[in-house]
C-alpha cells in the first residue's frame, strides 16, 4: 500500500506557494478557533503575534523540501505513499518544536505555569494539525494529479503502424530516431537513462508528424535540444547527441544542419 505511486508536483515555485497558502490558513484557523491563549489577545496582538505560526507553519513545510527533492531523485522521478507519509510526519515534527518556541517565547512568555509539553502536544497541537495536514495534503495531491495531467497532454506520440505498439513521450526526452528496414529505432531518456525502442512505423512520416526534428541524414532524424557538438571522423561531420549518441551527417543536410544549428 505504501508503495502506491502518489501525484507529485516537483516544481518548486509551486511549494513555495503552497507553503504561502499554508501560512495564511494556519493564521485564519488560529484567528478562528482561538487556541494557545490566543482568545486572551485583542485585535492588534493577533495580528501582530498569529502570523508567528503561519509563518513557523510554512518554515516546517520548507525545512522538507531538501530532503523531498532528494527521495524524488533517488526514487527515479517517482514519488510514493510512504514518501508523502514521511514527508507529514517530518512536517508535523518541526512544526511541534517551532510552535512551541512560538507558545513559550512570544505568547506566554516568563508564565509560572505554562502548559506541559505532554498537554500542549496532545491537547493543542495535535487537534490543530488534524484540521490543518487533511487541507495541506488535499492540496499536495490537486497540484501532483494537475502537474502530471499538464505533462500528459505535452506529450508527443510516435505511432506503430497497423497494430504494433507506439511511444508516448515528452519532446525533450526524444534524442534521435534511426531508420531500421520497416522500423524506426527510437533513442529516448527515461527518467535519465537512455532507451530504445523499436516501433514499426517509417522515418519520413515522423518527419512529418513532428516538425520539430531535424533530418541530418536519409537514415536519421535529431531531436536539436539534444545537440552538443560536432564531430569530424575521417573527413565525415557527425554530431553528438545527450548521452554520448553519435549520428552522421550526410553532404546532402550537411548545410542546412550547420544553419539551424547555428553554426
Amino acid at each position: 500500500m505504501l508503495k502506491k505511486l502518489f501525484p507529485f508536483d516537483p516544481l518548486l515555485k509551486h511549494h513555495l506557494l503552497v507553503a504561502l497558502g499554508l501560512a495564511v490558513w494556519i493564521f485564519l484557523f488560529l484567528a478562528l478557533t482561538e487556541p494557545l491563549d490566543t482568545n486572551e489577545f485583542d485585535g492588534t496582538e493577533k495580528l501582530l503575534y498569529l502570523p508567528l505560526y503561519g509563518i513557523a507553519g510554512a518554515t516546517a513545510y520548507l525545512l522538507i523540501l531538501p530532503l523531498q527533492n532528494f527521495l524524488y531523485s533517488k526514487n527515479e522521478h517517482q514519488w510514493m505513499l510512504w514518501n508523502e507519509v514521511v514527508f507529514f510526519l517530518l512536517m508535523t515534527l518541526f512544526g511541534l518544536v517551532l510552535s512551541r518556541f512560538i507558545y513559550l517565547y512570544v505568547i506566554v512568555p516568563g508564565a509560572q505555569n505554562p502548559y506541559t509539553l505532554y498537554y500542549f502536544t496532545t491537547s493543542l497541537y495535535l487537534p490543530a494539525i488534524a484540521t490543518i495536514l487533511p487541507i495541506l495534503a488535499i492540496g499536495r495531491w490537486a497540484a501532483g494529479r494537475y502537474f502530471e495531467k499538464k505533462l500528459e497532454d505535452q506529450k508527443i506520440e510516435i505511432e506503430g503502424e497497423g497494430t504494433y505498439e507506439g511511444l508516448r513521450l515528452q519532446l525533450n526526452d526524444l534524442v534521435s530516431i534511426k531508420a531500421d528496414d520497416n522500423y524506426i529505432e527510437v533513442s529516448f531518456l527515461n527518467n535519465g537513462k537512455l532507451k530504445k525502442q523499436l516501433i514499426r512505423n517509417k522515418l519520413s512520416s515522423v518527419e512529418t508528424c513532428i516538425p520539430d526534428l531535424l533530418r541530418t541524414h536519409r537514415s536519421y532524424l535529431i531531436n536539436p535540444n539534444h545537440f552538443q557538438q560536432f564531430k569530424m571522423d575521417s573527413g565525415k561531420l557527425n554530431l553528438v547527441l545527450s548521452s554520448e549518441i553519435i549520428i552522421p551527417v550526410s553532404k546532402t543536410y550537411s548545410e542546412t544542419i550547420k544553419e539551424q544549428l547555428g553554426i
